[in-house]
């Protein structure tokens, strides 16, 4: 039986399989843990943001855990990230869909963009969907859409607009997790980026925040939901693509407002 601290983990990075990808190991290696391994603690907290003493209390109970108040709203913020991170950096698992399948809805755009994403979350299969997002972001050579910024503002991939944003995560403090291989302004990336930034994991202000969305996310990521939702080979991510675009939607406004 799984302990706490793992299971937190686990629902951090949107299921076992996702963990076990961004800690560089086998996804099995992870099924298997009833708790997470010594060797394995800073790896974990590193990529979930579950901090040591939650994962291995018996190790670092002595330690302080530092939980900074996060406003509601915020929360709601980086689980709306953390949910398009974890669809766009892999497929779903058929935990990740049955949790998907379980979304609350209500008569809000976001609210029906959930209850879309959430029936066709119940209707999917976990191997139509793997097939899916092969063909749409990875193909034989490659995949249908180019989920990265560069792509979107230059035509071409590993340009400048990548450069940029690996200055403005170093001046934020935020250091390229080793076993991830792809560019940093892939989509999944940048939308963990905004997680972090909006639950306080990542320390920065609401102007900085602001900041890095505008300069790194509004200018294309837009055009990328939009070109999802109408993809040839999308069908359960035309539903993630509405559910991005419109949440972006609302985070443009929301800052906007702010001034």
């Amino acid at each position: 039986m799984r302990d706490a601290g793992l299971n937190l983990a686990i629902n951090a990075a949107g299921g076992v399989a996702h963990l076990a990808n961004k800690i560089g190991i086998a996804q099995p290696s992870v099924s298997n843990w009833n708790r997470v391994p010594a060797e394995r603690v800073l790896a974990v907290e590193t990529v979930t943001g579950v901090a040591r003493q939650i994962l291995r209390p018996d190790l670092y109970g002595d330690l302080p855990v530092s939980e900074p108040t996060i406003d509601p709203v915020d929360a709601a913020r980086a689980a709306e990230y953390l949910l398009l991170a974890a669809l766009l950096a892999s497929a779903p698992s058929r935990g990740l869909l049955a949790r998907i399948a379980r979304l609350k809805a209500d008569s809000t755009p976001l609210g029906r963009a959930h209850a879309a994403l959430a029936e066709a979350a119940a209707s999917a299969t976990v191997t139509d969907v793997e097939r899916e997002y092969f063909a749409l972001f990875i193909g034989l050579g490659r995949g249908e859409l180019l989920p990265y910024a560069s792509y979107y503002l230059t035509g071409f991939l590993n340009e400048r607009p990548l450069s940029r944003l690996r200055k403005d995560l170093g001046m934020l403090g935020i250091e390229r997790v080793e076993t991830n291989t792809e560019p940093e302004d892939h989509a999944a990336t940048l939308c963990e980026i905004m997680a972090g930034l909006a639950s306080a994991r990542f320390a920065a202000s609401r102007d900085a925040q602001r900041a890095f969305f505008e300069k790194h996310l509004v200018r294309w990521m837009g055009r990328f939901y939009a070109d999802l939702e109408k993809a040839e080979g999308a069908k359960f991510y035309r539903s993630v693509g509405t559910l991005g675009r419109v949440f972006l939607e609302i985070e443009a406004e929301a800052f906007a407002f702010a001034d």
